[in-house]
């Protein structure tokens, strides 16, 4: 994946506000890359980007060979399907439908007869094989967080998108969460881009990029254990 000088400039009522400015970013495939920075500093906007969910406003975004930038929703659309897992801080669960049908959903969109069983497998790599029937409303929040790692690893992504997947959450259940994402993305090679606020979060990546006033101001290779 490669960002070349990616910026994005929104109108605001003092004038035109630059978010990002100037993104030169390569991250290899089935890297993990912690994405670190103060408040307001383009994180979010970074990945909203990378996700194709944002268009940039100058530069070019490349991921698994194929360049995104200008390319129109459908196809947008349909290279997220393929290629990219989002998981955000709020769960996004269909409320009435149960776990195993929010997981399926995307897949079956997607036109896979086989979406069911894999869903069905997602569910059971993260832990909730005894739980598909319920409704989002009869889980727990690390439950429910854990049901949409599992939607976002079934279609197999090349690359996913994390964005404080832990901030609904308290300490113990964020790191139970945290784990099994970090056992998922090195089960599948899956290439991963998480923002965090967690220090401890950010060091279990084997990089760590500082974003700050819409700029890469740190890039450092983290010291595993």
């Amino acid at each position: 994946m490669t960002a070349d000088k990616l910026g994005l400039t929104v109108a605001a009522g003092a004038g035109p506000l630059t978010i990002l400015d100037g993104i030169d970013l390569s991250v290899s495939a089935g890297e993990a890359v912690g994405i670190v920075g103060p408040s307001g500093s383009g994180k979010t906007s970074l990945l909203m980007l990378l996700a194709g969910l944002e268009r940039a406003t100058s530069g070019s975004i490349t991921i698994a060979g194929r360049t995104i930038t200008g390319l129109d929703e459908d196809a947008l659309a349909k290279f997220r399907r393929d290629t990219v897992g989002i998981v955000f801080q709020s769960f996004h669960l269909i409320p009435t439908m149960t776990a195993l049908e929010n997981v399926s959903l995307p897949l079956e969109l997607a036109g896979r007869r086989d979406a069911l069983a894999c869903a069905r497998d997602s569910l059971a790599a993260v832990g909730l094989g005894h739980r598909m029937t319920h409704l989002p409303g009869q889980m727990s929040g690390g439950e429910q967080q854990r049901v949409a790692l599992a939607r976002a690893f079934a279609p197999r992504p090349r690359l996913l998108l994390a964005d404080e997947p832990t901030g609904n959450l308290d300490v113990a259940t964020g790191r139970a969460v945290m784990d099994v994402l970090f056992d998922m993305r090195a089960a599948h090679g899956t290439t991963l881009l998480l923002i965090t606020h967690d220090p401890a979060l950010a060091a279990r990546c084997g990089r760590q990029l500082r974003i700050a006033d819409g700029r890469i101001a740190g890039d450092t290779l983290a010291v595993l254990p």
